[in-house]
């Protein structure tokens, strides 16, 4: 059956390196959200725990329960807490969230440092601590989010800016609270935009999982792909010159040629734009267009490594590694190979 499967040894390359750029594996918050970026939440938690990672990021609750186990402290960026949890803290996006909190939970408070998606302005401080003190809840960090540290821009020095003062601020208001704060703003792009972490931690997605793309100009850390993903050959055939394979017949063949479909599809996260145009890390074309639940190749392989790396796939249908790893499959089999 079609697999995804998952190198132990590029993932701790990644974590090496990642540890070395920001001064320590206690730095490091791994994000598990979306089952960590379709490689599976589970998996990844342990070997992240067993490499030294105490803190961990996901979007909702239910992710939070899969993982918590394997954690310190696990981020919950989406949603309001419907229960105080010893291991977990929750995001506060906004003035307004406060109130709806319970008493007692652990919160962190996002600043809108110029994404213009969630947090409050940095001169609501004084107002978001005075609104989490009256609701008793216990504020443990403040964070932000950076909106183009890939990119050659300013962007990334004037956002850095705005946190490094919210951060001075912010530190004085803790001690009125008697609140051991911890501040963090780096994605993976903003963890090697310096030579190193001035924060508390960093929150590592896509380069964890070697997908990392960064304008050519800045640096390129030699990270590895996690994932492959891996169909199984259904069945094969010989294509005749002039016949075509596939919905609507949009391949046709030139001459003889062997073809076999694989047991994936679009309902497993092929994207239908790589139809008739995209080519494996092996170089074999992809031909004609995806069914919901397989595709067809011009070899007659058993086992055909799809992608090893989710970038290559993207750029043949015009978007990012992100949504292709993320659109995976949840219900596709997931392995360890290395």
């Amino acid at each position: 059956m079609a697999s995804i499967k998952l190198s132990r040894e590029a993932l701790k390359h990644n974590l090496d390196i990642i540890a070395h750029q920001v001064g320590g594996k206690d730095k490091i918050a791994v994000v598990l959200k979306d089952n960590a970026y379709g490689h599976g939440a589970v998996l990844i938690a342990e070997e992240a725990r067993d490499y030294g990672v105490k803190q961990a990021v996901v979007r909702l609750e239910r992710e939070a329960e899969e993982i918590a186990e394997f954690f310190d402290n696990v981020l919950i960026l989406g949603q309001i807490a419907t229960a105080v949890h010893p291991k977990f803290s929750y995001a506060i996006n906004s003035l307004e969230e406060i109130a709806m909190y319970p008493k007692g939970t652990r919160v962190e408070l996002k600043i809108d440092t110029g994404m213009h998606r969630h947090g409050i302005a940095p001169e609501q401080l004084d107002e978001a601590f005075e609104k989490m003190t009256q609701g008793g809840l216990v504020c443990i960090g403040v964070m932000s989010h950076l909106r183009a540290a890939d990119t050659l821009s300013s962007e990334w020095f004037w956002q850095r800016k705005i946190f490094d003062n919210v951060k001075l601020k912010a530190l004085q208001l803790s001690k009125q609270y008697g609140w051991n704060l911890r501040f963090h703003i780096s994605n993976s792009a903003g963890t090697f935009r310096s030579s190193g972490c001035s924060d508390d931690m960093v929150r590592v997605g896509i380069a964890l999982y070697g997908c990392l793309e960064m304008d050519v100009s800045l640096p390129q850390p030699s990270l590895k792909s996690v994932l492959s993903l891996c169909g199984e050959k259904i069945a094969t055939r010989v294509l005749k010159a002039g016949e075509r394979v596939g919905y609507n017949g949009i391949y046709e063949a030139l001459t003889d040629e062997v073809v076999s479909t694989y047991d994936l599809g679009y309902a497993n996260g092929l994207d239908r734009l790589a139809s008739n145009r995209y080519i494996t890390p092996d170089g074999i074309a992809l031909r004609g267009r995806i069914s919901m639940d397989s595709a067809s190749f011009a070899t007659d392989t058993n086992e055909l490594v799809i992608f090893d790396n989710a970038n290559d796939y993207a750029r043949a249908v015009g978007t990012i590694g992100y949504e292709i790893l993320a659109c995976l499959d949840k219900n596709l089999k997931r392995e360890w190979i290395l």
